[in-house]
């Protein structure tokens, strides 16, 4: 695919949801129905049903969606088809003309929102009292499942293969050279592009590593004896995280099917389900 041809297939790309589906979701907040629970177990057993509640009637009566529809359409957004997948992605060049294109990654549970509080700062960190040497052209794609790049169509979607997929999408748009960052499961997919793609990959930073920068199991007594107070506080933080808070990622690698009717019927239900790990 010529560069023309690649330059193309990217087209621009206007989030609009249909009023029909903001009125049944209005209709379906104003019928939760809140499970039972256990007396004084605060956030022990997931998200408390009072606080749920409040969540729920803010989303119903507080939030407005079309204003932050509009404010996201303020940035300009784009999709391209890679790999059989539509990819959906902000686009931000800098108007410094030596600015260094950079890849950003979000988690989950999140999305593309994650990063609108740097856009400006990054792109423009001039118009901010920074270094305008220190500015970036920002390429920040939904990972395929997520978002308005979702949903996927078929299995297969590992982190190499959305890390190859950020490498053509890079390519389609002209940058021969550029960062990567991520965040949680962007901080496996950024180390992985510049596996697949180490001739591009000028750095790479993550935040919110978890697999793969932690220890997955048993520490040896010869590391720990080497570790400081500090550190050991973090171990046993991570091993009550992996013993209490990880049931999410089990369900969802291995049953997202079953899991994924209650969470797409309830708003209730997806609701909960993010608040506790978000």
């Amino acid at each position: 695919m010529t560069q023309t041809t690649a330059a193309a297939s990217v087209r621009p790309f206007r989030i609009d949801v249909p009023q029909a589906d903001l009125d049944d979701l209005n209709e379906r907040l104003a019928r939760v129905r809140l499970p039972d629970e256990l007396p004084d177990t605060g956030w022990d057993l997931g998200v408390p049903a009072g606080y749920l509640a409040d969540l729920a009637a803010y989303w119903r009566t507080g939030y407005d969606w079309r204003r932050h529809e509009a404010a996201l359409n303020e940035i300009p957004q784009f999709t391209t088809e890679i790999d059989g997948q539509n990819v959906h992605f902000l686009h931000v060049r800098s108007p410094e003309p030596d600015a260094t294109p950079m890849i950003l990654t979000h988690g989950w549970p999140g999305s593309i929102v994650e990063f609108l509080g740097v856009i400006g700062r990054l792109s423009n960190p001039r118009a901010h009292g920074g270094d305008p040497a220190d500015a970036f052209h920002l390429v920040i794609p939904s990972v395929p499942g997520f978002g308005f790049s979702g949903p996927t169509r078929e299995r297969g979607w590992n982190m190499t293969r959305v890390a190859l997929a950020w490498a053509e999408l890079m390519r389609r748009l002209g940058y021969e050279r550029y960062a990567a960052q991520g965040g949680d499961l962007g901080a496996l997919i950024s180390p992985e592009l510049g596996r697949v793609a180490p001739g591009a990959v000028i750095g790479i930073h993550v935040n919110a590593a978890t697999v793969g920068f932690q220890p997955s199991g048993p520490v040896p007594e010869a590391v720990r004896a080497q570790l400081t107070a500090a550190e050991r506080q973090r171990l046993a933080a991570l091993g009550r995280f992996t013993a209490e808070g990880t049931g999410y990622r089990a369900i969802q690698s291995t049953r997202p099917q079953t899991l994924a009717y209650g969470l797409t019927d309830s708003p209730a239900g997806q609701l909960a389900w993010i608040i506790e790990k978000f």
